[in-house]
């Protein structure tokens, strides 16, 4: 609302309130601020309702290297959701339809995940399992939001593409919305509609999962993903500003460029959110907060038709959720652990590093994934 406001008293395109990757610099700090300020409040209340974490693992020296962690507040996620919308809401052109979508994401996969916590909650106060939603009740909600999201964006490329023609009816103008970008390869290649949908309900899905079984660990799933959203800050800018997107050979996207703000906000309510959340953790985001995290990053990564970078830039999330389908196959197949207990960051909890050092060792890598990632920009 205030870029609403600042472009009505200030109208131009020199003042820097017109500038996305300057808003998404701001909504950070905002985000920051807000998960900062409401932190401590917010704690409280969870702990006077006792909403309290209870990690169990199918591994019992696991299980004894955790139970530290029992009772922790959980459904932190809250204040990542509050603040990532506050501040997208102050900063962003709302009038933007790629912004509003991506505000829905966020909405419809935190009560998803707000859910299955509460669910865990209940079951664990009537001494049941931790279990909240099933994992095929989950897919359900997100390959539905994968799909309405994947034909939303299609009828907006398309809106887009014909607009253009009508205002320039004379100039050559190639559809982009639909172009699959390939990192270190100049051209892209155009997705058939089933395709696009297809890829975007897979990496929707796939992304908001793979952050939530990375969030096993104080400060692992936030610290990652401030590396990964600040990656695709600058790669929504880019693809969405007509000139650098031409000068760097991305398949520019009209509009997107507004996302790098929704991804600022993101890397700045984590970095809020891991002041509590580090080590040793005063709460956790729980469900409410991962699938949010990871399917704004897959929704960010499907408009600016990035999903291929994606892999790269949160090659953490990816190798962890890897590990547990490898876990699981292997194990099928010959009744044995591939791991000594997956998602990964466990298995070198378990081969004798501290937590500490798993959790910085993995944001050293999610760091150097999203350098390598940025530059690619110029290796194409």
């Amino acid at each position: 609302m205030l870029y609403l406001l600042f472009n009505w008293l200030k109208p131009g395109p020199d003042y820097a309130h017109n500038d996305p990757l300057f808003r998404a610099a701001v909504a950070l700090l905002v985000a920051f601020a807000l998960v900062w300020l409401l932190g401590p409040w917010a704690i409280r209340e969870l702990r006077r309702l006792k909403i309290g974490d209870r990690p169990e693992f199918d591994h019992a020296a696991l299980n004894r290297m955790m139970s530290d962690k029992r009772d922790t507040p959980t459904m932190g996620g809250v204040l990542i959701v509050v603040a990532i919308f506050a501040a997208v809401a102050l900063l962003a052109d709302i009038s933007n339809f790629y912004v509003r979508m991506g505000l829905f994401c966020l909405v419809w996969l935190g009560l998803l995940g707000g859910a299955d916590d509460g669910l865990k909650l209940i079951a664990g106060r009537r001494g049941g399992s931790r279990d909240g939603l099933k994992l095929w009740e989950k897919l359900v909600f997100q390959v539905a939001l994968g799909a309405l999201l994947a034909m939303f964006i299609l009828r907006e490329g398309q809106t887009n593409a014909a607009e253009m023609r009508f205002t320039a009816p004379n100039e050559p103008f190639t559809n982009f919305y639909n172009v699959l970008s390939i990192p270190f390869y100049k051209h892209g290649l155009a997705l058939p509609t089933w395709l696009f949908v297809a890829l975007a309900v897979i990496v929707m899905a796939g992304t908001s999962n793979a952050v939530n079984l990375t969030d096993g660990m104080d400060g692992l799933a936030s610290g990652c993903m401030v590396m990964t959203a600040l990656a695709f800050m600058v790669l929504a800018y880019v693809v969405g500003s007509p000139d650098l997107a031409e000068y760097l050979l991305f398949w520019p996207i009209t509009g997107s460029a507004e996302l790098a703000v929704l991804c600022g906000a993101a890397a700045g309510a984590c970095l809020g959110f891991l002041w509590y959340n580090a080590y040793p953790a005063q709460v956790f985001m729980g469900d409410t907060g991962a699938l949010p995290l990871g399917g704004l990053i897959g929704y960010v990564a499907v408009v600016t038709r990035l999903e291929l970078m994606l892999l790269i830039v949160g090659g953490v999330f990816v190798i962890e959720g890897a590990s547990v389908l490898i876990q699981i196959i292997y194990y099928r197949s010959t009744g044995r652990r591939f791991f000594r207990c997956a998602p990964l960051h466990h298995h070198f909890h378990l081969a004798g590093w501290s937590e500490t050092q798993v959790v910085m060792r993995f944001w050293l890598v999610a760091a150097l994934f999203a350098a390598f990632a940025l530059a690619t920009i110029k290796m194409r």
